[in-house]
């Protein structure tokens, strides 16, 4: 097993400020790339206190990116975003922050155009299936499912 490179506080905390300002990151990614890093806990605290008082780490700040990036870039829905922030750590204030930057008719436009854009590529002849490919599509995306549903049996017509 490869040793470990060693660093001081000072350095460790360089780089985890030159890791936070490249992309937002939550709590939960700095302290597992510190833990890979071999840093103690003590010094993981540490580091973590100074990253959020210099304001490199911020909680709603990360939350509302990774809201609207989700969101805007892979067209997830409220529900898929919600689960991911909740595996992330972040908490249900910041959470509910994070779906405040999704205006409703934009989140409806979306959900409208990419359900027809899956319903049109689509190959399947057995109407039955079709309409599961597409309902499956969008539930794993993260969409509500009374959504989905109502889109379904609206685009049989």
């Amino acid at each position: 097993m490869p040793l470990k490179a060693s660093y001081t506080i000072k350095e460790v905390t360089k780089k985890m400020e030159s890791y936070c300002a490249y992309q937002e990151r939550c709590h939960k990614d700095v302290t597992k790339k510190l833990r890979e890093m071999g840093v103690i806990p003590e010094a993981i605290d540490q580091i973590v206190v100074h990253l959020i008082q210099e304001n490199y780490l911020n909680e709603e700040r990360f939350s509302q990116s990774f809201a609207r990036g989700k969101f805007k870039i892979k067209r997830w829905g409220r529900i898929r975003i919600v689960n991911e922030l909740k595996l992330r750590g972040i908490s249900k204030y910041n959470i509910t922050s994070a779906l405040g930057e999704i205006e409703d008719s934009i989140y409806q436009e979306t959900f409208d155009r990419l359900a027809q854009k899956r319903w049109g590529n689509l190959k399947e002849t057995d109407i039955q299936k079709r309409k599961r490919k597409l309902a499956d599509y969008l539930l794993y995306r993260g969409w509500e499912s009374h959504m989905v549903y109502d889109k379904v049996n609206e685009l049989n017509k």
